[in-house]
């Protein structure tokens, strides 16, 4: 079911005989005409790398791409990441891996998900996408799911899968870095702002360090708190963004009904589909931002479509148990 909405959505994509990493997915520009712009005299264009793929697309492209990459260069048959129940990195590493070769292994914070394994990957589309597609899923606890990092429960997992190739959670390092650079190109320099939603900070800062020194990068985290400029500034010395803590609606994978409406009416009037956890949350910023005169006349913005479609089905899942109103995928 998940699939078939989302092909629905989806153009037709041309997936050549060579790796998928191996093609040079340049995303088209498109401009929003919304009667607010042309009020405030600003161009709002978005940069649609929702489009790459379904399930391995925006920066979970950009991201997975080197890594993916020096996996294989290494010699590795095994990749091995974390995320929750809903990760888009997830469900990508999954799809990805599978087409080029790997076998995958999920760490899932929740252990409560692995009693039934059966009911869950029932009941979440993420997790049974990932599923489809070769993921193992490893379901810890969320005190273990804080230690992922250390060395014992690393060795842990090595004793169980062997000698994998680790992505960290959300795939942000330096070779996801590199990956997310390619997302802009020369069209673009002509933009004065570069906008983006955050969740680790690898795309931004990606973003940043192919900005030009004259273009100003913002970012619309979707989590609360100040230590995402800390992490950005470990993958980028550039100093031309800034951060914007407005538009989180309360945090992570948080939301009200104004959000939802605005989501729905986007799509109703632009044809693009937003998520709630990063893009709806930054196209509501943006056009807020435009609204109380933030950008001057003449202003051209360019706001980057990171994707995570994929999760709206089962966060429409959510709504309906709650007798909400849902996201409308078509």
């Amino acid at each position: 079911m998940l699939s078939v909405l989302l092909l629905k959505y989806f153009s037709t994509l041309h997936i050549s005989q060579n790796s998928f990493f191996d093609q040079n997915f340049v995303a088209k520009n498109q401009e929003i005409q919304l009667p607010i712009l042309k009020e405030k005299k600003v161009a709002l264009y978005i940069k649609r790398e929702d489009l790459i793929h379904p399930f391995v697309s925006g920066n979970k492209f950009r991201k997975l791409k080197y890594n993916l990459k020096e996996a294989k260069k290494l010699k590795k048959k095994v990749i091995l990441t974390f995320g929750g129940a809903f990760s888009n990195h997830i469900v990508a590493t999954a799809v990805a891996g599978k087409m080029e070769g790997f076998t995958t292994v999920g760490i899932i914070r929740g252990d409560e998900l692995g009693k039934n394994l059966k009911e869950t990957i029932a009941n979440n589309a993420t997790l049974n996408e990932a599923y489809k597609n070769g993921m193992k899923f490893e379901f810890v606890s969320r005190t273990v799911y804080r230690q992922k990092n250390t060395f014992g429960f690393i060795e842990k997992m090595k004793n169980k899968y062997g000698d994998f190739y680790l992505i960290p959670e959300g795939g942000t390092n330096c070779l996801a870095i590199e990956g997310c650079e390619e997302i802009l190109t020369k069209q673009d320099t002509d933009f004065n702002y570069i906008c983006s939603a955050i969740g680790t900070g690898g795309t931004i800062a990606g973003l940043i360090n192919a900005s030009q020194n004259n273009q100003k990068t913002i970012g619309f985290p979707a989590l609360k708190g100040s230590f995402l400029k800390d992490e950005i500034a470990k993958f980028t010395t550039k100093t031309n963004w800034t951060l914007t803590a407005d538009y989180h609606f309360g945090g992570y994978a948080k939301y009200n009904e104004n959000l939802i409406c605005f989501i729905n009416e986007f799509k109703a009037q632009t044809g693009i589909l937003l998520d709630p956890i990063y893009t709806g949350k930054m196209l509501y910023g943006i056009l807020e931002m435009v609204k109380n005169d933030t950008f001057k006349k003449g202003t051209k913005i360019l706001a980057i479509h990171t994707g995570g479609i994929q999760g709206i089905i089962g966060f429409n899942k959510k709504l309906a148990q709650k007798n909400q109103q849902k996201i409308n995928v078509l």
